[in-house]
């Protein structure tokens, strides 16, 4: 038989959907880090914390962080608010929702000062409207000052988003590992494999890493009409050429998890009648090894060593960034499975191939992430749904999994 209900899932309902009118795009959400829409579902969560009797600040970097005052250790749970534009009304405000119904029920039962205690966070700009996973990275320890001067397609500056969004002189908060246990977030997956499995929840055990290289191609303009076919340096037919060495060559290498995408591509001067003397593509793949990652970066690099010069075009490769992949803690994906179990609910063990803050939290402390379905697979974009008794059941496993850890501490 099923377990009664831990937590009011009409509840949870209701806070997703008032989540959604801030900067609702037809059936999901534009809301970019620190856009006026981002900012207003900030302040409302921030006022939602403070109902519940968290004491809640937003800090320099816009995360909305509230702390059970009276509590000595704590559970951390959050995810984020912000989105990529014209996305889904579900991609980080699921585990937002989640996280503040779990305080609320948790505030509601517990009592006296200095015991265990439930945190909330909604960290800033997950999505990479400036830097990815932003947020968790100043609630980490981990952002730069270099980081600070990242400017966002368009030509504005973080420093300047920051100003304009009312966060300029607050201080950064941090995580405290005198304080924090552990860090749980929810999410949609985002993918298709739970849906066509039939399964009713994922259990993540690792999070992908990636790495980015931009690959630049310098040829020479000429007038294509006139130009011989075999007298051309032709920066495009370079590009074309090394990107399909590049896929079949990954193919080689890859393991289960290995995934790669070519999603910029620029073509100079971009006219039907010339010759292009330059073409840059950037490159990215993932993986859940550092050590497959590694194989991937030397295959392109041969390849590259291997194109450059062939038809008198340079080609050359830059790292653009990227981000270490993370094992979410053994002892927390069985506290998921357990809770999942206790309420019949199905569960599958995988890896995401989408980065989230957990991945940012879990060098720090022990961390879990629980998934559910996502209708189709569709994310980020306005599609992107899943069936109400999904979000239902994951609220139930997911607040079932952090009350056990509250009950019985990480063994």
């Amino acid at each position: 038989m099923d377990s009664p209900p831990l937590t009011d899932t009409d509840r949870v309902l209701a806070d997703l959907r008032a989540l959604r009118a801030f900067g609702r795009d037809r059936t999901g959400v534009s809301r970019p880090a620190y856009s006026a829409a981002d900012m207003e579902a900030r302040r409302w969560l921030a006022a939602r914390m403070r109902e519940i009797g968290l004491a809640v600040s937003i800090d320099g970097v816009g995360n909305v962080i509230g702390r059970d005052p009276d509590a000595s250790r704590a559970v951390l749970l959050g995810s984020h608010t912000d989105s990529v534009p014209s996305g889904g009304w579900l991609d980080g405000a699921l585990g937002i929702a989640y996280a503040l119904q779990t305080a609320r029920a948790w505030r509601a039962a517990a009592t006296g000062v200095g015991r265990l205690g439930i945190d909330v966070v909604s960290f800033a700009d997950e999505e990479g409207a400036f830097l990815g996973c932003l947020g968790s990275r100043a609630f980490c320890g981990e952002l730069s000052d270099r980081d600070m001067e990242a400017v966002r397609p368009g030509g504005v500056r973080l420093r300047e988003a920051l100003a304009e969004a009312g966060l300029t002189g607050a201080p950064l908060r941090g995580l405290d590992p005198a304080r924090h246990l552990a860090y749980v977030e929810a999410h949609i997956e985002q993918g298709p494999r739970l849906e066509a499995a039939a399964v009713d929840i994922g259990v993540v055990e690792a999070i992908v890493g990636l790495r980015r290289q931009r690959i630049h191609f310098a040829g020479r303009a000429d007038h294509a009409g006139t130009t011989p076919m075999a007298m051309r340096a032709d920066a495009a037919a370079a590009l074309f050429a090394l990107a399909g060495e590049l896929g079949a060559a990954f193919a080689r290498v890859a393991t289960p998890t290995s995934v790669w995408n070519t999603g910029v591509v620029r073509v100079a001067p971009g006219a039907a009648n010339v010759v292009p003397v330059e073409a840059e593509l950037v490159l990215e793949y993932r993986d859940v090894s550092d050590a497959q990652l590694d194989r991937m970066t030397e295959t392109a690099r041969a390849l590259v060593a291997a194109a450059e010069g062939r038809g008198d075009v340079a080609v050359t490769m830059e790292d653009v960034g990227g981000l270490c992949p993370a094992a979410m803690d053994p002892r927390l994906v069985a506290r998921i499975e357990k809770a999942a179990a206790a309420r019949g609910a199905s569960t599958m063990r995988l890896a995401s191939g989408a980065g989230h803050d957990a991945m940012i939290l879990a060098p720090h402390v022990p961390t879990a992430m629980l998934f559910v379905p996502s209708i189709g697979g569709r994310s980020h974009d306005v599609s992107e749904d899943t069936a109400e008794a999904d979000i239902r059941r994951g609220a139930e496993v997911y607040a079932a999994a952090v009350m056990d850890i509250l009950a019985g501490g990480i063994p």
